[in-house]
């Protein structure tokens, strides 16, 4: 397994859609290997692929508390939500800022597993938000894009203050 490079804000990369994949082989579950190695070693708790700058449809997770139940979701897809929730967010793409994100409370999603099966399964808290945060990478979006148009300002204006500060 490597780790691999996580690409940051305002990486127009980050903006590409994922690919739905047609055949899971060696290579993807390599791919999805070194995803959970990388999130791991980022301290995430999610990371899809466009993340690191593979344009395929996959995420991995892992919401628990000892870190020790990664769920790799190979073309997933929100089946029906309900409810709405709110949550604070951050992401590995935007490291070091959080913002409270609306999201739909409970979801119904389908994915494949690395063996090619077709699993549907419902999702709240915690879990259903990571979902859709990972889907919305796959789909060429970022959580500061359900932020108000001031707050995404400032983020930019921060951001661009760092990394003028990084090139002293």
């Amino acid at each position: 397994m490597s780790k691999l490079e996580v690409l940051h804000f305002p990486d127009p990369r980050l903006r590409k859609k994922a690919i739905p994949i047609e055949i899971i082989d060696s290579n993807i579950t390599t791919i999805a290997e070194n995803m959970l190695e990388t999130m791991y070693d980022e301290a995430g708790i999610g990371l899809a692929a466009t993340q690191v700058n593979i344009q395929k449809r996959i995420i991995v997770i892992d919401v628990s508390e000892e870190r020790d139940q990664p769920r790799v979701l190979i073309n997933p897809k929100i089946v029906s939500s309900e409810g709405i929730e709110q949550m604070q967010e951050g992401c590995l793409s935007v490291p070091g800022y959080y913002d409270d994100i609306e999201r739909a409370e409970k979801i119904k999603y389908s994915y494949l597993t690395e063996e090619g099966e077709l699993i549907e399964e419902d999702a709240d808290g915690l879990l259903s938000v990571c979902i859709q945060h990972e889907i919305d990478h796959l789909d060429g979006k970022l959580f500061i894009d359900y932020l108000s148009p001031l707050k995404r300002q400032r983020l930019l204006k921060k951001i661009d203050k760092q990394e003028r500060a990084q090139a002293l």
